[in-house]
């Protein structure tokens, strides 16, 4: 078992990223700011319960998680607020080395992003359901294995997968749909697509 007073060594390092997880959670910076506090002081509260050797990040994140999803309820039936200015960029890819050299290295989905704007690939996130948007979160931004992620949203491994699946293919259907509004595909692919 963990000692509290190591909580504050330990836990602080990754409030940044329980932040910008928060940021994109809540879109919202009181609000994330609000869930990054609740869940340290529900996380320093705990403490006791973590098991030393384990992943800290991850039982931190799944705190935060817990904190989302329970003020998320509470706060179904109120109109959302947003502010998309205060979010931070969202990255899906890095691009490594020179533009040639990114260029060649590229995947075809690397280089279908490319042609996209932050604020369109950010919009596509957003716009998804609530239970596809946190997998897809966890996943493509943070980094979380399934396994992970299934532990922190408690749903089953496969449930995480479906999520994410299905979440992705939406987010791919918005993107397609951006690129052909700005003339970057043919109608015959928008056909074929459909």
């Amino acid at each position: 078992m963990a000692d509290q007073q190591d909580f504050a060594d330990q836990a602080m390092e990754f409030a940044p990223q329980l932040y910008s997880a928060a940021l994109r959670m809540t879109r919202n910076q009181a609000d994330a700011e609000d869930l990054v506090q609740e869940a340290y002081l529900r996380g320093y509260r705990s403490f006791h319960t973590f098991q030393e050797g384990t992943n800290l990040r991850a039982w931190l994140f799944r705190i935060l998680t817990n904190a989302y999803i329970n003020k998320y309820r509470a706060k179904q039936r109120r109109p959302q607020e947003s502010d998309l200015g205060e979010i931070e960029d969202l990255y899906l890819y890095r691009r490594l080395g020179s533009m040639e050299t990114a260029a060649a290295s590229m995947s075809a989905e690397e280089q279908f992003l490319d042609v996209f704007t932050d604020d369109e690939v950010k919009t596509a996130l957003e716009e998804l359901p609530e239970n596809f948007r946190l997998p897809v979160l966890l996943a493509d931004v943070e980094g979380f294995a399934y396994k992970e992620i299934a532990e922190m949203l408690d749903i089953p491994i496969g449930t995480v997968m479906s999520r994410l699946h299905r979440g992705r293919k939406a987010m791919q259907r918005a993107l397609y749909e951006y690129a052909r509004e700005r003339g970057l595909t043919s109608d015959d692919e928008t056909a074929a697509s459909t």
